[in-house]
């Protein structure tokens, strides 16, 4: 068989198999997470094993850093996609739920009822995590999930994949409810790309080069963010001790990540109060400064910063700083390098902070917060298949809600149209 014929079985049996989980009971899904859960835990050597050979294997190669820090596994990241089985479990299951009836004038009751997507075929770079994140998401909705991950986490996504399908099978799901590619071919992801009587959506997840080949490939719908330049704006009106603590913790907690803070913009008006502290704190945790010409007459370490600074995403201990002149400079300066992923501002005024929550155009918009907590764990989600910065169907973290649609269901005891 070639490749393409393959991957079309392998879309064919998950189309199959979506029919069966459409209508599978929810407390058959459930059953099978929590297996997945214990089964993680139970097979934990085994996979950090299997990611002991992919961070050998790309050890002395060009992966970047951010992808680096992705690949790797430890004790404590195999407990957390264990827990997030079991909360994902906890959650109220959407599909069935009927809303929006209505009773028409002529007898009939028109409403919607929420139903799975279908066959999701998600597709990323590095994180093993996201092999469980992903599965446990699409499985509890309803979904069948068909995973392509990096060829730098083979060993890991198998070693989970093959886990999580094991407990899910074991539970009552059905055969190719969970299926993962085992090949680095790079055709096969243009192939499955193709096969939209098969494959409803598809989650990129990785670098703003592997999203945008996906959305130029694909023929079915595609759930996506390009890049995540994250702003966070330091009014005139903020506790300057909170902007300090915020903005540090959004670039440095983890820098690796979308949602991490790349350019920090602050009001003139408390520029040289806040600053100099500020730039003296993130230069001691290593971060490299880039900075306008007013941030570097106040943090002479700074380096000057380009017009390509400011639109650039850096997955890294890399920072780009501006003083503003005000809140509307703030507001035009994220409108124009902003990927619409998430912004904060840190300010004690009211008003400029509800101007500021409905001016941003962003799927996820803070006050007074780090940027670093969109994510569908920290949103109460369980987890997350992605993070989305289109306007149409979901936006920000996706959970089990944003992994289902609807059809209408219309009642009626025998009308007809005159």
């Amino acid at each position: 068989m070639t490749l393409r014929d393959d991957l079309q079985a392998m879309a064919e049996k998950s189309w199959q198999a979506s029919r069966e989980m459409a209508v599978i009971a929810g407390s058959v899904k459930n059953d099978a997470l929590l297996g997945m859960a214990d089964a993680l835990l139970a097979h934990k050597d085994e996979i950090l094993a299997a990611n002991a050979r992919d961070l050998e294997a790309a050890e002395g190669t060009d992966l970047p850093y951010a992808l680096r820090k992705r690949l790797e596994l430890n004790e404590e990241k195999v407990a957390a996609m264990a827990r997030a089985c079991r909360e994902v479990a906890a959650l109220p299951d959407p599909v069935g739920e009927v809303f929006d009836m209505v009773l028409r004038p002529n007898g009939l009751r028109v409403g919607k009822m929420r139903v799975p997507i279908g066959v999701v075929l998600t597709i990323y770079e590095s994180r093993p995590n996201v092999t469980c994140e992903a599965a446990v998401i699409a499985l509890s909705a309803g979904n069948c999930i068909i995973l392509r991950g990096g060829k730098e986490a083979l060993h890991s996504n198998l070693a989970i994949a093959r886990v999580l399908a094991d407990a899910g099978r074991s539970a009552g799901l059905p055969e190719g409810a969970l299926q993962i590619l085992d090949t680095t071919d790079r055709d096969a992801v243009g192939i499955l790309l193709g096969m939209s009587e098969y494959i409803d959506l598809v989650v990129p997840r990785g670098g703003e080069g592997l999203i945008r080949a996906v959305v130029e490939q694909a023929t079915m719908p595609v759930m996506k963010h390009f890049a995540g330049v994250c702003h966070t704006y330091v009014d005139a009106a903020a506790d300057l001790t909170m902007a300090e603590t915020v903005c540090y913790n959004a670039k440095v907690q983890y820098p690796a990540v979308c949602n991490a803070m790349e350019t920090m913009l602050v009001h003139a008006d408390v520029a040289e109060a806040f600053l100099p502290a500020m730039c003296r704190r993130f230069v001691e945790a290593g971060v490299e400064l880039r900075g306008c010409e007013r941030t570097r007459a106040l943090c002479p370490g700074a380096s000057a910063a380009t017009e390509e600074d400011w639109g650039t995403e850096y997955n890294d201990l890399i920072l780009s700083v501006k003083v503003v002149g005000g809140f509307e400079e703030a507001l035009d300066h994220i409108a124009r390098y902003g990927t619409r992923h998430s912004e904060a501002i840190i300010t004690d005024d009211y008003r400029t902070a509800q101007r500021f929550l409905a001016c941003v155009d962003a799927a996820a918009v803070y006050v007074n917060a780090s940027t670093r907590f969109t994510d569908g764990g920290q949103f109460g989600l369980g987890a997350e298949m992605g993070i989305s910065t289109d306007k149409f169907h979901a936006r920000g973290p996706c959970g089990l809600r944003e992994l289902t649609t609807y059809k209408w269901i219309i009642y009626g005891d025998g009308q007809i149209r005159t």
